[in-house]
């Protein structure tokens, strides 16, 4: 039977979440709550269960580019739009509070915001965020996206970007696709590169981060930048 917002199925999860709180409910039933309706033969929460598998995990379910899950059978425009926007307001919400506060006071906000954009990626993508005078966040901008093992950053292009931001600060930020987020030596150096380049035009290096899989590692409490 097709499954729809009328049936009792779809019905419980909406009033336990609204007796018990979201927290009760499983993954897959949060996932129905936002698809509403399932496909022929398969209701909400058993799509919700198969969406989470085939793409490997919440995090990257909840990641994925529109394209990737336009081509997943029995979401369309309005099932795909929904999910990007949950995970766009994800994102804003922590960024928000970086915006009004001290970076430097909310590292493991920093932390999350970082993972929440580059832990997915399956390529190594390197991003910055440029904070202004009272240690506020400007913007988040892509310096570099790579390979599976690489990316090219640039001290000169960093030094630019960060002038056009007109910053007085940023934090360093790039993703491990092999999950590991263990620095590597060319990430140590670069960092010493990077600080030295930015000193020049009076912009501090408060921090790079690697981000893996399951973890985010600080050079700056590390003693490294």
């Amino acid at each position: 039977m097709p499954y729809t917002p009328e049936s009792p199925s779809c019905e419980r999860p909406r009033e336990r979440l609204l007796r018990h709180g979201a927290q009760v409910l499983t993954t897959p039933e949060l996932l129905a709550i936002l698809l509403r309706t399932g496909t022929r033969g398969r209701n909400a929460i058993e799509m919700g269960r198969d969406l989470v598998s085939h793409f490997g995990g919440l995090r990257r379910l909840l990641s994925a580019e529109p394209d990737a899950l336009l081509a997943y059978p029995g979401l369309g425009n309005a099932k795909t739009c929904e999910l990007v926007a949950v995970q766009e307001l994800s994102r804003r919400a922590i960024e928000e509070p970086l915006r009004t506060g001290r970076a430097l006071s909310q590292p493991e906000r920093v932390k999350q915001f970082c993972t929440l954009r580059l832990a997915h990626l399956r390529v190594e993508h390197c991003i910055a965020l440029f904070l202004d005078t009272r240690l506020q966040l400007i913007e988040c901008a892509e310096l570099a996206r790579g390979t599976l093992s690489h990316a090219s950053i640039y001290p000169r292009e960093v030094v630019k970007a960060a002038l056009q931001h007109h910053a007085a600060a940023l934090i360093l930020a790039h993703n491990h696709p092999s999950g590991v987020a263990e620095p590597s030596p060319a990430d140590i150096a670069l960092t010493r590169q990077l600080k030295q380049a930015l000193a020049l035009v009076d912009v501090r290096l408060l921090d790079h981060l690697v981000v893996g899989a399951h973890e985010v590692v600080s050079l700056a409490e590390r003693g490294q930048v």
